[in-house]
């Protein structure tokens, strides 16, 4: 009470201290000085931001003792029967195209079977998911209903500066349509860790939960970023927020719109590592900047195309790469078609190398299998590596061999602890080279596996019962 009251007296003092400042006020010599207000970049941008929710409904286990009739007579005839768990999700999104093309961030939806958007207007429709994308954690929708619908166009992202104005506009904590204004913090942040093509715009615009996957938006009411998450220590915005650049949802939503069901990207085909402070002075780099190529695949793009390991790539069409991720980002967002200048540093001077941008291969057809059955890794799915294998897991390309694609959840490979990216070399001694012979190894009934796994360059064997 005190502080109100104390805040209250010096708000009056302000008011009454009224002189000296009007002797300091002038009448405005242009349209410029008059209009300095957000709030026509707001009306512009707001309409095309929606509200996305997501449910799910899960029916839980049948309790085993349902079947005996003491149980159900004691209990009632209700005993065992299974129960509904509904989940459901709140958060963002952007509406790109009249026709009714949302994008949002994958985590919102991952997992929902029923998806619902509300407009600023209060409209809600349903929504049918068109694409999802976990690498960039991001998804497309479309509304069921026909447009047209408000939208907003995507802005060029890597024409952002440090220093810029932009507006975060979303649905924080579920309070409803939330309009707030920060600057650009930084570009290119890529040890956020959040996806597998990092190089987040940061912004110290508020963001918080019920935030993901609206919209940050420039001056000019354009799309620059989809805010996707936060650092926070507490749950709320510590003024560290970071969105996914217009560049690289770009490329989804073209997917999405050309009737792609996931997303087609450029094939690279070498193993990366960050230059350290000893590469840097080895080479002649006054910093520690670029993407040291580490090795080859020898039918990628990157050999074709004439690229050495030890080379230090420094720039890609002329954008300036600071380390693997950076690269990785800047190649993922090329069109498939043409080529890619690559700026690289061999011997100490500056050498330009064209890489085709074409995808990944399927060398091999890769005979995705769920495994059923009482082992260890019932519930995982297993597919035949190949480099397009490789590329949608973000593995190093192998000439052979049987990788986890897919983990259910709550299935026995899940509580075990497999996990994607883990390659199956052998199964009680038995090698494995095919996913269809993973799949015949398992049918046999033991009551011990051993299992030999290779998981992130790390060789192990485990003894785990049936």
């Amino acid at each position: 009470m005190i502080r109100s009251i104390v805040l209250c007296a010096s708000l009056a003092l302000a008011l009454t201290a009224g002189p000296a400042s009007a002797q300091q006020r002038a009448v405005p010599e242009g349209r410029a000085q008059v209009q300095l207000s957000l709030a026509p970049v707001v009306k512009q941008a707001a309409p095309a931001v929606v509200n996305v929710y997501g449910t799910r409904v899960e029916k839980q286990q049948q309790n085993p003792f349902f079947d005996d009739p003491f149980f159900r007579r004691f209990f009632g005839g209700d005993f065992g029967v299974p129960q509904e768990r509904v989940q459901r999700s709140l958060g963002s999104g952007v509406i790109v195209d009249p026709s009714g093309l949302v994008v949002t961030n994958n985590h919102v939806i991952e997992n929902m079977t029923e998806v619902k958007v509300a407009l600023a207007d209060r409209r809600e429709f349903e929504a049918e998911i068109v694409l999802r994308d976990p690498r960039t954690d991001l998804a497309v929708l479309r509304l069921k209903n026909k447009g047209p619908f408000p939208a907003l166009l995507l802005g060029d992202s890597d024409a952002l500066e440090v220093g810029d104005f932009v507006i975060a506009i979303g649905n924080p904590f579920g309070v409803g349509q939330t309009v707030t204004q920060g600057i650009v913090s930084a570009l290119a942040r890529t040890q956020v860790g959040i996806t597998d093509y990092q190089s987040f715009i940061q912004t110290d615009a508020a963001i918080n939960p019920g935030n993901s996957g609206g919209a940050l938006v420039d001056m000019h009411g354009r799309v620059v970023g989809i805010n996707t998450a936060i650092f926070s220590r507490s749950g709320g915005s510590h003024g560290i927020g970071f969105a996914i650049p217009a560049s690289m949802v770009r490329v989804v939503v073209d997917s999405a719109r050309n009737g792609g069901r996931s997303v087609r990207r450029p094939w690279f085909g070498a193993r990366l590592q960050v230059v350290s402070n000893d590469i840097a002075e080895s080479i002649g780099l006054d910093r520690p900047a670029g993407a040291l190529v580490a090795a080859i695949d020898d039918r990628s793009p990157a050999a074709q195309g004439g690229l050495l390991r030890g080379d230090v790539i420094v720039a890609v069409d002329g954008q300036p790469v600071d380390d693997p991720e950076g690269f990785g980002y800047r190649f993922a967002t090329k069109p498939l078609g043409g080529t890619a200048s690559l700026t690289v540093l061999r011997g100490g001077k500056k050498v330009v190398v064209p890489v085709r941008l074409e995808p990944a291969p399927e060398t091999r057809p890769r005979e995705a299998v769920k495994i059923t059955g009482r082992s260890p890794l019932a519930g995982a799915t297993a597919a035949n590596m190949s480099p397009a294998v490789a590329e949608e897991l973000s593995m190093d390309p192998v000439s052979e061999g049987v990788v986890i694609t897919d983990v259910q959840e709550g299935s026995a490979a899940a509580q075990v602890g497999f996990q994607k990216g883990d390659m199956i070399l052998a199964v009680n001694g038995e090698r494995i080279g095919t996913s269809r012979a993973l799949e015949k190894a398992l049918r046999e009934r033991s009551r011990l596996w051993e299992l030999t796994i290779s998981r992130k360059g790390q060789v192990f064997t485990t003894v785990l019962g049936g």
